[in-house]
């Protein structure tokens, strides 16, 4: 098999010839004749003669130099993206003491007879703090009414009411913790007559809260064993980071609180108010970002030669952003190692500046070059280390690509021993993993930079410069945010449960990466225009559908098909009519969804359809539609498909 050959520009002989006759008639219009008996017509043609031979020439270029090309004007390969998660430590029981999980920790999945094992290491430091039950309160959802501590009645043997004789919305069961615990899990051990108060035990009208310093901030409950305050049992509750004390019921402590909240249309409300007859608490756990990467050692490099412009090259690459700080190191005149920074480019670098150059993608660190300057004299960008001594560099973190983008729970196996925690797990899905960018992609991010020059004008520019900015975002889109304002909308790279479904959490952005794009397009948005980055509006939609399944096929398997296909097709990120996300404003039609449902193999028929928005913020679904319009700035979310199948066996 030949090797394939290049395409650098696609134009031939007869492309050049008519192009350059365009640009006759629109710069020189007198110029009338253009017969191929004209003198200037056959100097055009020999012109695009010669260009044709060039073009040839050109695109047998191979990448090797082709990148070489694009190295000129200040374009290298985008290194791989980092998938990142938040992975959970559970303890094998209570602890005393405080149990701390280094950061660098790593977990993997588990490694099979085809695959290798995926690696993610923590990203900080995590102290699983012990803590104990306090101070129990309680609060009225009457304007001003403070918290009153139930602690004593509690004591005593007696029932303590969590609310109001009948529970309204924004009454409130205070939780004191003996201190903070920021990033833990916390199992408060309730004890509950076994009662129905005629709620759903399965979706209870509640709402978990921690005080983090300036505003009760919703937290994530991992599991609710007294069904909604029903019968004793056990409710484990994720902390956030921020999690601090504060005074409540004239106490001091690291509080927690139970909220009733404001009642959902199909969402049972409280009748009588649950009695309380014991409570503790205590860590089970805590849980720590984590990213997909190896967290690799101290390296010597090598030794310098004492000349500029020198190469080294990395062990391990492609290095990852996020984790510790990439510092270079040459031993010092009294002994101790001097670091060096590491820059973009070298433009504004001096003699003696400490500075140097890393490729991520290729793990190459330079240093800075000679240059001649037009008078003779040669100028040094950039301090060069002496001869003879050796260069190293600090830990680093070595990984990425979409093959960290792994499911819910596949992070399980710990791969250092620490004490006192028994397993661990990512309790959602990695996401964010982008693989490292190739030629074909570098070759038309090229010309888009010699248009767009680093200056935002377009909204292709805006796009264009967000993209590479963060090249791990899968979407970016620049709409008009008007009164001469733009919103720069992102959608980072999310991978779905292999049935096409995404969790909504998976499709915002974090607060750093948004700060990063908005930075970069700061500096080169045009003087007084508004900039806006942010992701985009989901707006939930929901298909109740009836099928038929054709003779002989399982109900289950058609349902288990159809249902897929609906997650795939109405999916921001690789859904739509071309596979590369649902269109930005494009509105859902129950036509469509017909369309969709009657190519899935095993449907005789598709007996009807409906559509219902969602508000993915309440997570209720609203009236039925026949369509559901969207805005420019919006992309559509499948929320909880339902699909009725007969026939079949």
């Amino acid at each position: 098999m030949s090797l394939p050959q290049p395409n650098l520009d696609d134009r031939r002989f007869q492309d050049l010839v008519d192009e350059a006759k365009r640009m006759v008639q629109q710069r020189c219009p007198e110029w009338s004749d253009h017969n191929v008996s004209d003198p200037g017509v056959t100097l055009i043609e020999a012109f695009a003669h010669m260009t044709d031979q060039l073009i040839y020439r050109l695109n047998r270029v191979p990448d090797k130099n082709h990148l070489a090309f694009l190295d000129l004007i200040g374009l290298t390969l985008y290194p791989p993206a980092a998938a990142r998660t938040d992975v959970t430590f559970w303890l094998s029981a209570p602890q005393p003491e405080t149990v701390l999980v280094r950061e660098g920790t790593e977990v993997a999945t588990h490694r099979t007879e085809t695959e290798e094992a995926v690696v993610f290491s923590t990203a900080v430091d995590l102290a699983v703090v012990p803590v104990e039950l306090a101070v129990l309160a309680t609060q009225s959802a009457e304007p001003g009414a403070p918290a009153a501590e139930r602690g004593p009645e509690l004591a005593g043997g007696r029932g303590v009411p969590c609310f109001q004789p009948v529970p309204r919305p924004g009454d409130a069961l205070l939780f004191g913790l003996s201190r903070p615990a920021p990033a833990c899990v916390v199992a408060l051990r309730l004890d509950f007559p076994v009662a129905g108060h005629g709620i759903d035990p399965e979706d209870p009208p509640l709402r978990w809260e921690a005080w983090t310093g300036e505003e009760w901030t919703r937290c994530e409950v991992d599991r609710d064993g007294s069904g909604g305050f029903n019968r004793p049992g056990d409710v484990l509750v994720q902390l956030p980071p921020g999690h601090t004390a504060s005074v409540e019921a004239r106490t001091r402590a690291g509080w927690l609180r139970c909220v009733v909240t404001d009642r959902v249309p199909g969402r049972r409300a409280y009748s009588a108010t649950p009695e309380l007859l014991a409570a503790e608490a205590f860590t089970v756990g805590g849980t720590a970002p984590a990213l997909h990467a190896e967290r690799l050692g101290e390296e010597l490099l090598g030794v310098s030669e004492g000349v500029p412009g020198q190469v080294f090259r990395l062990d391990r690459a492609p290095v990852v952003e996020g984790g510790p700080p990439f510092v270079v190191e040459t031993p010092g005149r009294e002994g101790a190692w001097e670091s060096w920074e590491v820059v973009p480019h070298f433009a504004e670098s001096g003699e003696r500046s400490r500075h140097v150059r890393l490729d991520r993608a290729t793990g190459e660190v330079s240093f800075g070059p000679a240059v001649r300057e037009p008078d003779g004299r040669l100028r040094q960008y950039g301090a060069v280390p002496a001869k003879g001594v050796p260069v190293r560099v600090r830990a680093y973190l070595a990984g990425g690509g979409r093959r960290g983008n792994v499911a819910r729970r596949a992070l399980s196996v710990l791969r250092s021993s620490i004490p006192y925690v028994a397993r661990v797990e990512n309790r959602r899905a990695a996401s964010g993993g982008v693989d490292g960018e190739d030629v074909a992609n570098a070759r038309l991010r090229g010309a888009l930079a010699l248009r767009s020059r680093e200056r935002a004008v377009t909204a292709e520019d805006y796009e264009y410069l967000a993209r590479q900015a963060a090249p791990q975002v899968a979407r970016v889109r620049c709409v008009d945010a008007g009164g001469g304002g733009v919103r720069v909308l992102l959608v980072p790279a999310a991978e779905d449960d292999g049935e096409g479904q995404l969790e909504f959490g998976q499709l915002f952005c974090p607060p750093a990466l948004l700060a990063k794009v908005s930075g970069q397009l700061d500096e080169r948005r045009m003087l007084g225009t508004r900039l806006v980055v942010e992701p985009p509006y989901y707006q939930g939609v929901t298909v109740v559908a009836e099928l038929l399944a054709a003779p002989g096929l399982s109900r289950a398997r058609v349902r288990r098909d159809a249902l897929a296909a609906l997650y795939r097709y109405l999916n921001p990120v690789t859904g739509g009519p071309d596979g590369r996300g649902w269109p930005f404003g494009r509105a859902v039609h129950s036509g469509e969804v017909y369309a969709v449902l009657q190519q899935v193999p095993g449907v005789d028929a598709v007996e009807g359809v409906l559509l219902f928005p969602a508000d993915m913020e309440t997570l209720r679904r609203l009236d039925q539609v026949e369509r559901v319009p969207l805005d420019a700035g919006s992309l559509v979310f499948s929320y909880d498909h339902q699909i009725r199948v007969d026939g079949g066996r």
